[in-house]
């Protein structure tokens, strides 16, 4: 259950608001980001990677069964899905909207087109529809903060993650596990016109599925201190059900 690496503790600013009200997960599937059908060779722009991984998710979870879509002021709406809840009661919501761009270092001028992409998963026993938001808080914190969200990365939103939850912060995991990566075609590269003169297209970084693990404040700042692994550590020596969104605390003593 370790972690490969442990940035430091990213922290998303309070200025993070919808710029329209949330709306809660509403059921029903079918949208325009569906539908998987693509020529190759085509150029590859953001609305086509959010097709994709729609189907991807789509096709390894089945229909959704809900969606909320929240914008943020200066960039672009994403989408929370529900999936589920599967027959042992566990409720996905995933991210849509955070693979439109790559992610770039902070310290990056420049846009890299075959930079990593993602997207988020929070899994948990029973619907807690109103995480939606908190979701797409830390899915805009490459656009709005210009901070990659890469595993072993702690996010605090210094709020609930749910109404009533005692969980304010997560842990990022390893992708693979949960969904698998979604490769982005070779051919699938920049228009000339995208291009600087005379490079050579950029092959797209396929989109990685980050599974979100909950922490109270307690947990997130025994992470800050001795870091990924050894939060980790406690939850397994403890047997934490980290998909128990009324779990208690783990001991940090």
């Amino acid at each position: 259950m370790g972690a490969t690496n442990d940035p430091a503790h990213d922290t998303p600013s309070g200025a993070h608001r919808p710029h329209s009200g949330a709306s809660q997960p509403h059921g029903g599937a079918g949208h325009p980001h569906g539908g998987a059908g693509h020529p190759a060779g085509a150029d590859l722009s953001g609305d086509e990677v959010l097709r994709r991984v729609e189907g991807h998710l789509t096709g390894w979870f089945g229909p959704d069964s809900g969606r909320a879509s929240l914008t943020f002021l200066g960039a672009d709406p994403v989408e929370v899905l529900r999936f589920g809840p599967d027959p042992d009661g566990v409720v996905r919501y995933v991210t849509l909207g955070m693979a439109r761009e790559p992610m770039s270092p902070a310290e990056s001028t420049v846009r890299d087109p075959a930079g990593p992409r993602a997207e988020l998963v929070l899994s948990l026993r029973g619907r807690r529809d109103d995480a939606a938001r908190a979701l797409a808080v830390l899915a805009s914190v490459p656009v709005v903060e210009g901070r990659p969200v890469v595993a072993g990365s702690g996010l605090d939103l210094g709020e609930p993650l749910w109404d009533g939850g005692r969980f304010t912060a997560v842990l990022v995991g390893e992708p693979g596990g949960l969904v698998p990566d979604l490769p982005l075609a070779a051919g699938d590269q920049l228009s000339a016109a995208e291009r600087p003169a005379g490079a050579a297209p950029a092959v797209p970084a396929p989109v990685q599925f980050l599974p979100l693990l909950p922490m109270t404040p307690n947990e997130a700042a025994y992470k800050r201190v001795h870091g990924a692994t050894a939060i980790r550590q406690r939850w397994l020596d403890a047997g934490t059900d980290l998909r128990d969104p009324d779990r208690a605390e783990v001991g940090l003593s």
